[in-house]
């Protein structure tokens, strides 16, 4: 009789432990094992050298300069991208596999300096802050304009997470200086050292009969990381929240929606790319029907970065 007592007891106990636990689930690819390289030819008149330009997706080897669109069903792009302005392919690559200590592989962003001369007809300085998130990038680029227009930020998601979890390392270089550089704009060094940024948006999305798409804010998780650590910081939680959080402890600026004069951009029905309109928060219970996901190592404006900067991406997974 007591036995059969503990029994229950302990079935219980351990009922009640997996009802409140924890689920983790890996977002597709986000163990940064597997990678796509790309041997893109630039054009002769700036080198003609063949350049390594990689994506995350199934392993795979791709020669040629054709605008890449994705493969392997996944939801990941980076800031790595073909180029064609004026005539001339040149790439950029602020994204790569690395191998962490002990074995496996990591995505590793940096902040880099991307040179483009030309004869003397072109001379072009970018500043590019390595970046990868969830939806595409659109090949080939044709100019340093409007960046965003150029990224389709977001995928499809209507699940409702508690927080983002990730392995990363961050690297500052020792310096109280960041460039701004655009390619055509006149250089200029900027005050204060950059730093390492983690956004994660769900949001209601809706389009409307001309092709106009607006969302409503569902849940805000968003961090910036400022100092290096010392070696791997392994299954960092960023807790997501729900509703509108404007009157919440610890709401800063940075957190509220996202301004008309920076919207991201989505395909509409149409086949066009347009900018969401984010126009409001949503409820606290409402379902998400995007997700974005963005690691960046700067947290300033567009072509703006510390060169050197460096944040070790891996295993990022989703909590619930």
């Amino acid at each position: 009789m007591f036995k059969r007592h503990y029994t229950l007891v302990a079935l219980a106990f351990l009922a009640s432990l997996i009802s409140n636990s924890q689920t983790i689930e890996p977002i597709r690819y986000g163990d940064m094992e597997q990678w796509v390289t790309r041997n893109i030819k630039e054009s002769k008149i700036i080198g003609g050298k063949t350049r390594q330009v990689y994506a995350i997706g199934p392993n795979a080897v791709i020669d040629g300069d054709e605008p890449y669109k994705g493969s392997g069903n996944s939801p990941w792009a980076t800031s790595n991208v073909m180029a064609k302005v004026s005539g001339i392919t040149k790439t950029s690559n602020a994204v790569f596999p690395e191998v962490r200590p002990g074995g496996g592989r990591c995505a590793r962003l940096t902040s880099r300096m991307e040179t483009c001369k030309a004869l003397g007809i072109i001379n072009i300085n970018v500043m590019v802050a390595g970046s990868m998130f969830l939806g595409k990038m659109i090949e080939p680029i044709r100019s340093t304009s409007d960046p965003y227009s150029k990224m389709e930020m977001g995928v499809p998601f209507t699940k409702r997470p508690t927080a983002l979890v990730y392995d990363y390392e961050l690297t500052i270089p020792p310096t109280d200086e960041r460039i701004y550089s655009s390619g055509f704009s006149r250089q200029r060094t900027l005050r204060g050292h950059d730093n390492a940024e983690v956004i994660v948006y769900l949001q209601r999305r809706w389009e409307d009969a001309e092709g106009n798409i607006y969302a409503k804010r569902v849940g805000t998780a968003r961090e910036v990381l400022s100092h290096s650590t010392d070696g791997w910081q392994n299954g960092h939680r960023l807790h997501i929240r729900y509703g509108d959080i404007t009157a919440k402890s610890g709401y800063r600026s940075s957190l509220g929606l996202i301004p008309e004069a920076k919207s991201y951009y989505a395909r509409n029905s149409k086949g066009k790319m347009v900018p969401v309109h984010e126009v409001d928060w949503d409820s606290a219970d409402a379902a998400p029907t995007h997700i974005i996901v963005m690691f960046s190592a700067g947290s300033g404006e567009p072509y703006v970065g510390t060169p050197g900067l460096t944040f070790l991406v891996d295993n990022v997974c989703l909590e619930y």
